[in-house]
């Protein structure tokens, strides 16, 4: 029980400072394009090596049109979500 207790004060006390630092922070147009571009990069990045990835085993295993492509580019666009998810969560 104790535990807990502790655990929740260190919990409010981060999240006080986290606000009090917020307060501080006043976002430029730079760094918000910054954060912007950041996230375009974490989403499409996955995409386009999935892409590749599938274009060239399509390539190389006979009889495989697209499906490896299709695959991978959509697995892409989940693990480019995950990431962007990931860091929007770590950084608010």
């Amino acid at each position: 029980m104790e535990k807990d207790k502790k655990k929740l004060v260190e919990k409010v006390l981060e999240d006080v400072s986290k606000i009090e630092e917020a307060k501080k922070f006043k976002p430029t147009l730079l760094s918000q394009t910054v954060f912007l571009g950041t996230l375009g990069v974490l989403f499409i990045l996955p995409v386009v090596v999935g892409a590749y990835l599938g274009r060239w085993l399509d390539e190389k295993l006979p009889g495989y049109a697209l499906h490896w492509t299709i695959s991978l580019i959509i697995l892409g666009v989940i693990l480019g979500a995950l990431n962007v998810y990931i860091f929007i969560r770590n950084k608010m």
